[in-house]
Parts: structure tokens; sequence; C-alpha cells
């Protein structure tokens, strides 16, 4: 038998993964962009509460139909050109944005960079589910998280470095574009690096293309597993049943309970709050820090916890487990956010007021920030997966969209801000976060080293539906190794 070490060609598989995960470093360094650059912006631009709410949460919409639009695109034109495109897309959004001359325009062309992140967040995990062996398949779907945090980090320090060097009146009148002009460096790269990546060996077969699909196979493994895997491929293709149903997605009840734990899992990795620090993390602690400068250092810090949290969930996801992590998770999240609502109630001083937060960014980062990613890409079947993908991160986009609206009503509201003194947001946070638990408790099996079938079987039995499931028509290891459907 072989040795895992001479099966997989693992220096391979995680750099064309994390070329594949760029896709997550721009979306994040793009979604948190706006954090540095939304208070001299609105003031440029003369913006209310609400239009501020606007500047931020378009992007959202933008990502909407991103996600309607990746299973399609990336299924006609494969999984590496649709990359190619976003890294396009996201080119032209940082551009725009950064010389728009109107409110107006800003808003088309961030609603553009939403488009991006929005075909980003469906193909990039696709890919790195179809091209990673099942016994790494947490680790490299991680990458994606890394990637996406990673690139927060670096736009909160640029930020902060940009607002420090700059005069309050350069910064309303040019610093703010600066700021989203920093993002064509990680798009330059993207473009770059994308060109010398495989296409998905499950799309060439898909497409015909064999030797293309066997020729990366043979780059991953060695030859005779390789061959293995591909006839695998081959094989659930050329199934009449498997044609017939291919990207088709019939709503009955062994679909069902999948689409509802996808949804509730996307969802959930927005309603803990998450994305409100991440936009606008210098607009919330400025309750407690005082400063800009002050609160944009502290939302870098929080960026780096978030990652130093990333990194350690990428050594726990295959050994822990899903299900596991995303339980602790939401109860850590409920505790931390309680005490900084709290803390921001009764105004305690210094780190007192922020630790809460910092902690919270660990355990967020190590659990559901990057967990819900792997369990998208794993927990649907092959056949519908990238379809059911699209629907989860449309409603992950949704709930962003709501909470990022209204957070700026809420942060600004006279009244909140005399009842709650700035921690209303963090006390309604909390509450959703313990909801989020009862849900992972109740919902989501363990899919840690489970094959894609099992996995389907698993999610039927938590909500007690009977169901005459396809059996496997082989054992072969090599299928389960690469995600590869059977029927």
């Amino acid at each position: 038998m072989d040795t895992r070490q001479k099966r997989y060609n693992m220096k391979y598989v995680i750099l064309c993964c994390t070329v594949a995960a760029f896709g997550g470093l721009l979306m994040g360094y793009d979604s948190s962009i706006i954090s540095g650059a939304i208070e001299p912006l609105s003031e440029y631009f003369q913006l209310t509460p609400a239009e501020t709410g606007w500047a931020v949460s378009n992007i959202l919409l933008g990502s909407l139909i991103g996600c309607f639009m990746a299973p399609r695109l990336s299924d006609k034109l494969g999984r590496k050109k649709s990359l190619a495109i976003t890294a396009l897309l996201f080119t032209v959004s940082v551009v725009g944005t950064a010389i728009a001359h109107n409110f107006t325009v800003f808003v088309i062309f961030r609603m553009i960079g939403g488009l991006a992140i929005g075909l980003a967040s469906v193909i990039s995990p696709i890919y790195l589910a179809e091209l990673s062996p099942s016994k790494f398949r947490g680790r490299t779907s991680a990458l994606y998280a890394v990637c996406c945090v990673g690139g927060q980090s670096v736009v909160l320090l640029t930020n902060y470095f940009i607002t420090k060097s700059t005069l309050p009146d350069v910064m309303i009148n040019m610093g703010w574009r600066y700021i989203l002009a920093t993002a064509l460096v990680p798009c330059a790269l993207f473009i770059l690096f994308i060109a010398f990546i495989p296409e998905s060996p499950r799309w060439n077969v898909l497409k015909g293309k064999y030797d293309e699909a066997l020729d990366t196979l043979t780059k991953i493994s060695n030859r005779e597993h390789a061959e293995s895997v591909f006839n695998e491929i081959k094989h659930s293709f050329s199934d009449k049943t498997a044609q017939q149903h291919k990207a088709r997605l019939r709503l009955d009840k062994t679909t069902w309970p999948l689409l509802i734990v996808g949804i509730g899992l996307a969802v959930g990795n927005q309603i803990s709050g998450i994305n409100v620090i991440q936009y606008f993390g210098p607009t919330l602690l400025k309750n407690v820090a005082g400063s800009t400068d002050s609160a944009l250092l502290q939302t870098f810090w929080l960026s780096i916890c978030q990652f130093i949290g990333v990194l350690a969930g990428m050594m726990l996801i295959d050994k822990v487990g899903r299900r596991k992590l995303l339980l602790l998770g939401a109860i850590t999240s409920c505790v931390c956010l309680t005490y900084s609502f709290i803390a921001f109630y009764y105004h305690l001083p210094g780190m007192l007021a922020v630790v809460g937060l910092f902690a919270y960014m660990i355990f967020f980062g190590m659990t559901w920030g990057q967990i819900v990613w792997t369990v998208l890409g794993e927990v649907f079947p092959t056949e519908i997966r990238s379809i059911c993908v699209g629907i989860s991160i449309c409603a992950m986009s949704m709930a962003n969209f709501v909470i990022s609206s209204t957070f700026p009503i809420m942060n600004s509201s006279p009244m909140l801000l005399d009842m709650f003194h700035g921690g209303f947001p963090l006390l309604l946070f909390a509450i959703f976060s313990l909801g989020m638990y009862f849900f992972t408790f109740r919902y989501l099996p363990e899919t840690a080293n489970v094959s894609l079938e099992k996995i389907h079987a698993l999610v039927l039995q938590k909500f007690n539906v009977e169901a005459d499931l396809p059996e496997p028509t082989t054992s072969s290891k090599a299928a389960e190794s690469f995600d590869i459907p059977r029927h």
C-alpha cells in the first residue's frame, strides 16, 4: 500500500489551492478595505447614516448576483477561467471606486466588486473541494479562510498607516482613494498566478477532456492511483442516471434538509456580527477607543486575532471535527459578545473594554470563520454542489446585507446610544450566536473523514427523514480521496 507521502503530491496540491484561495484573499481585502475609507468617504460625499450603510452594504447585492451566476459560469467555462474572470472584475471595481467622482459611480463600481466576491465565494471553495484529497480536505479548504482573513489583516494595517500619515483634510479629499487603490496589488498577483494552476480534473472529465484530467491527477498522485481516480470520475459521468440528474436541483425530502443545513450555517456565519467588526470596526470601537487612529489600530489587532484563530483551527478541523468546533465557536461567541456588551455598557477602561472582542475573534477564526466554508463544500452531493453552494452563499450575502445596512442606523440611534452606550449590536449578536449553538447541535452531523455519500444520509437522520439513497458501486478509496461522486 502506498504511503500518504508517496500517494499525494501535497506540495503541488497546496500550491494550486493557495492560488485558488486568492479569491478569498481578494474577498477579504475588498470587503474590509471600506472600514478605513468609510468615514472620510462619507464626509466627502456628505452621506447620511442610511447612505453610509448603503455605501458599505451595496457590495452585497452585487455578491448576490455573483452567487447566482457562479454555478452556471463555472460549469460552462470551467473553474479556472471563472476565477480569472473574478480577478478581472475585482480589478475593474478597485479602479472604478478609487477614481469615482460621485456617489452613484462609487456604488456602481463597488457593486461590481460585490459581483466578484459572489463568484469567488462559490467557485473557490468548489475548486478546493474538487482538487483536494479527503484526508486533507479540511486543511486545504481552510486556505480560503486563511487568505480571506490574511487579506483583511493586511488592509486594516494599510488603512492605519495611510490614516496615520495623512492630514485630516487630505484624508477626506484623497486619502480614502489611496486606501481603495491599494487593492490593485493583490488583484495583479491573482491574475499572474492563476495562469499556472490546472483546471479541475472533474470539470475536464465532464467536458470530455480526458488527457488534461489524467495529467492533473498524475501530478497530484502516482500514476496507478491517478488512473484509478480518473476511471472513477469517468464512470460517474457515463452513468445514465447521473447524466439525467447532473446540475439539476430537485426540491424533495432528500434535498430540503441539505439546504436547511447549508443556508442555516451560511446565515449563522454572519449573524454573530463578524462583518460589523470587519466593515465598521473603527466606527464601533470609537465608542470606547476615543480616536479614529486608536480604533483603526485596535481593529487591525482584532484581525490578527482572527488570523491566529484560523491557523489554529486549520490544525484542528480534521482532528477534532467540524461539529464540535462549530458548537465551541457558537457558545464562545455568545459569552465573548455578552462580556463586550457589558464592557461597553459600563464604560470599562482600556483593554477591559475590548478583551472580549479579541477573544471572540480568536474563537470565531478557529471555528465559524473557516469551518462553514469546508462544510458547504462537502455536505452537498457533487452533482448539485455548485448550485446548492450558490444558494447558501446567496443567503449569507442577504444576511450580511441586512446586518451591514442596519448597523449604522443602530449605532447612531440616540435612543439606543443612551440606553446601551453603543453596545446594543453586541447584545443582539450574542443572542443570535446562542441560537446558532442550538441549530448546530440539532441539525449538523459530524462530516470529518466521512465519505460524501454517507454525509447525505447522516443529515437525513438528523431530520428524521427516511430515504433510499443510491449505494456506491465500488469500494475504491480513490473516489473518496478526491470527492468523486459514485452512483
